[in-house]
């Protein structure tokens, strides 16, 4: 059975993050290489989908590998970011609140739909390029600073997501 490059060009893009990803997991923090698989798995997590839709070979295998390629580069972001950063109390705090409100879109979507909701707004797209950015700032800003309006945009976004289960 022969396969289709074309139609695997999405998949293919997908898995990459997933070896990027593991690739900057053994990168020094913010160094030259950390930051170039950074960027890397930002861009094949914001094309993916475009080249699977352009493809006509959208799937639900590219969905979930999409999905656990999103997990390990967020989970391999949280083990080599956090350690490096000092935040404030009060931002750990603000942190914790949006993920509260995260988790309870997430129940509520669940219970009223039986499958996980994930909404695509323009307040969350905005939030995950807000938070791809953070990493560039630590150099230039104090990461207390620049959290600011990354938790500001993040509040809005779970507190828009949060209505529109809840209105739906």
């Amino acid at each position: 059975m022969s396969v289709n490059i074309k139609s695997q060009t999405a998949n293919i893009i997908t898995f990459s993050r997933i070896i990027f990803s593991l690739v900057l997991l053994f990168s020094k923090i913010f160094s030259l290489w950390f930051y170039i698989c950074y960027v890397f798995c930002g861009i094949t997590d914001m094309i993916d989908g475009t080249v699977a839709r352009k493809t006509n070979s959208e799937s639900k295998f590219g969905e979930r590998l999409d999905s656990v390629a999103d997990f390990i580069f967020v989970a391999v972001c949280l083990v080599k970011i956090l350690p490096a950063i000092d935040l404030h109390f009060y931002l750990w705090i603000w942190i914790g609140v949006i993920i509260l409100i995260k988790i309870v879109n997430l129940i509520l979507g669940f219970s009223s739909k039986n499958k996980n909701i994930f909404l695509h707004t323009i307040a969350n797209k905005v939030t995950g390029f807000l938070l791809f950015l953070l990493p560039f700032t630590v150099k230039i800003v104090s990461i207390n600073y620049s959290c600011i309006p990354v938790c500001t945009v993040a509040t809005f976004a779970a507190v828009q997501e949060f209505y529109l289960i809840r209105r739906k």
